[in-house]
């Protein structure tokens, strides 16, 4: 019964922690990283091949991202997590899947015009995206559910994201048992169409997020309405477009819910029929999903406009852009409009092309509307970079840049404790994961020195022994290497790889087979060896 610490230690991306019990190899999240990455990660503690379930907090990909990529080296498990969240992952990952394709043909493009030219594959393929959503097994919130013998699951939800839940976990094994959280990613209160976060009776052991460890929200309810309209009637006062960064699940529609306000109510003056741009396909069949999931997710005050008939996502003027014709063709028309494009973050996507041609307009303003990662475009243009380089051109920044202070999909410090101290007795410890190396230390002290929790902030690759209560292997920090350019593998030759793996793991799972069947398994191996070793 041991907990090793995968991802998202000390750092805010690529969430994964791996549980062992019961004979049983669990993943709880396999997210990808995104920005700079201070420290190396630990490798994930056995084959992929060998690993019999993922448990998914939600469906953003710093928590799901890499679930194709276990695909491809040989998974074959279930991936559980909740309805909305299966809903959401079968766009999303075939959206990763995409962005490794059309990157890797990218830079394979530009590499031919070097001397030294080497292909460059992706991560993984849409296949492996398309492997890994045929997986998933969806369950509901609030409905515990046998995982496997010995061991028990339920989800709560904890108001993130559609979808997000924190992961309760029952293990019985030799006759012990303890109870493991996983917190996911702590939803802030007050969000347009979500339900605020709820809260966990009990635990033995608590893995909780600590993004904004540090950070108090407002104590005011920030009236997003407002500070959204003076940004919009200053900007199309003086003819430039808003641009919004913003990530195609969650935070577009909310933006949207204060939008249709503002249109309904006519609030930016002079520009009452201003059009407003969904600019990507993942935006939009996302909000598709949002429609779908009104009865399971929405808050009180979204159903309201739901009984009324009121759709609180959809308005006159609203385009949805689907082709890269339709994409193109935006920056073309010089009407005063809104854009809201993904990458939240400024990495990947229709955004780029947007920002290339806004930023350097003195008249137009990118609203950043969410968190930015170290190391993104986004969070560079937020510090007040002079001048950034897309598409391999320089680009000067003269467009206002502006934060809508408040918007948050997590919750603030007040926020991450009221969640904990929800708990009707002290876990025996608390593990803080989820935020960068700074805020991770100042939280647990925080904890432990204010609030009387045994708290601690592991690093990639510690162990922790859930039975005897003790750290097994306590991991050092390990900063993260300019890795050698590895030698150049085919897409299909890493994909015989992937099944040379796979095979072993099926190997090592018939040990203490019948010996007849064994034989016979070894036999039709040998006779395909013959073949193929040449």
């Amino acid at each position: 019964m041991k907990l090793t610490f995968v991802g998202a230690t000390h750092e805010v991306t690529g969430s994964c922690h791996y549980i062992h019990a019961c004979g049983k190899n669990i993943l709880i999240d396999c997210g990808m990283e995104q920005g700079i990455n201070v420290y190396e990660n630990c490798e994930i503690p056995v084959e992929e091949a060998l690993i019999d379930y993922v448990l998914l907090t939600h469906a953003h990909v710093d928590h799901s991202g890499f679930l194709p990529l276990i695909y491809s080296r040989g998974f074959r498990g279930q991936v559980i997590m909740t309805e909305a969240s299966a809903d959401l992952c079968s766009i999303m990952l075939r959206d990763c899947a995409h962005i490794q394709m059309q990157e890797a043909e990218w830079k394979s493009r530009k590499a031919k015009r070097s001397s030294k030219y080497s292909g460059v594959e992706p991560l993984f393929t849409m296949e492996d995206a398309d492997g890994i959503i045929k997986r998933i097994v969806p369950h509901d919130y609030n409905k515990k559910f046998e995982l496997c013998s010995g061991i028990e699951v339920r989800f709560t939800d904890i108001g993130h994201l559609l979808g997000s839940a924190s992961i309760e976990i029952w293990i019985t094994e030799n006759g012990a048992s303890r109870k493991i959280v996983f917190s996911g990613d702590i939803g802030n209160k007050n969000q347009p169409l979500l339900r605020d976060p709820q809260f966990t009776k009990d635990a033995d052991y608590v893995v909780m997020e600590s993004t904004y460890g540090t950070r108090v929200h407002s104590k005011e309810r920030v009236d997003y309405v407002k500070e959204l309209t003076e940004v919009l009637q200053q900007t199309f006062d003086m003819g430039g477009n808003v641009i919004i960064p913003s990530f195609a699940v969650g935070r577009t529609q909310e933006m949207l819910y204060f939008l249709r306000k503002i249109k309904t109510e006519g609030l930016v003056k002079g520009h009452e029929n201003f059009e407003v741009y969904v600019d990507s396909p993942l935006a939009v069949e996302a909000t598709g999903i949002f429609q779908k999931n009104i009865y399971s997710c929405y808050d009180d005050e979204a159903m309201e406009l739901v009984k009324k008939g009121i759709n609180p996502i959809a308005f006159p003027g609203l385009k949805l852009s689907i082709t890269s014709e339709e994409s193109k063709a935006i920056n073309f028309d010089d009407a005063p409009k809104v854009i809201l494009s993904a990458s939240g973050m400024c990495e990947a996507g229709r955004i780029r092309h947007h920002l290339k041609h806004n930023l350097w307009r003195s008249e137009s303003t990118i609203l950043f509307v969410g968190y930015q990662a170290v190391g993104t475009l986004g969070r560079a243009l937020v510090d007040g970079v002079d001048e950034v380089k897309l598409f391999g051109e320089p680009v000067e920044v003269r467009a206002q840049i502006k934060v809508l202070a408040g918007i948050s999909g997590h919750a603030d410090r007040n926020g991450l404790i009221e969640w904990l101290n929800a708990f009707e007795k002290k876990p025996k410890r608390v593990f803080v994961v989820h935020g960068e190396d700074a805020t991770c230390n100042l939280f647990t002290d925080c904890l432990e020195k204010e609030y009387g929790y045994n708290a601690y902030a592991p690093f990639s690759g510690t162990r922790f022994n859930m039975l005897t209560n003790e750290i097994e292997y306590e991991a050092a920090p390990v900063p993260l290497k300019k890795k050698e350019p590895s030698k150049r593998v085919t897409e299909v030759f890493a994909r015989l790889l992937a099944a040379g793996n796979r095979l072993l793991a099926v190997i090592a799972k018939n040990e203490g087979g019948a010996n007849k069947d064994l034989a016979k398994f070894a036999d039709q191996i040998n006779s395909l060896c013959d073949k193929w070793d040449r």
